[in-house]
């Protein structure tokens, strides 16, 4: 059975995370915590959460049949004298995968982020976690969206 859209593009967003973004952060030479999935986060992985949800169409999209889809990700970060740093080279390191990989393999005409929000912690040094969000506006062929 063929996957459906929504499946793959996720697989490929995990596939990105895992591979791509930590191949680019091990080349670097501050140690920032691996993304993994399944696991819960530590002081040496973080798992992030992704979200993907259909979105409003813009009339062109209706017109050549494109299906659009808001996908955000989640990577929450254990409270560190480098917190943020992390957060920072997070968001860098996905852009710069995400731009080598912008069709995600051919799944998406296109990916785009639009918007990436760090929070930090209500109070510093009390334990609360640091998070990156990450937010992407995906364009596929709806057509293909039959399952």
């Amino acid at each position: 059975m063929k996957e459906f859209i929504e499946q793959q593009i996720i697989d490929a967003i995990k596939k990105l995370l895992t591979v791509r973004v930590n191949e680019i952060m091990q080349n670097w030479e501050l140690l920032i915590p691996v993304i993994e999935f399944g696991k819960i986060g530590s002081n040496y992985t973080v798992a992030p959460v992704i979200s993907l949800t259909n979105c409003e169409r813009t009339e062109k999209e209706r017109i050549i049949r494109l299906d659009a889809y808001s996908l955000t990700i989640t990577l929450t970060v254990r409270e560190h004298e480098d917190s943020e740093l992390y957060c920072y080279g997070y968001s860098y390191a996905f852009g710069k995968a995400l731009g080598e990989y912008n069709t995600l393999g051919g799944i998406v005409d296109r990916a785009v982020i639009t918007g990436k929000k760090y929070v930090q912690p209500k109070k510093p040094n009390c334990g609360q976690d640091w998070e990156l969000i990450i937010s992407l506006r995906l364009t596929v062929e709806g057509i293909s969206n039959a399952g």
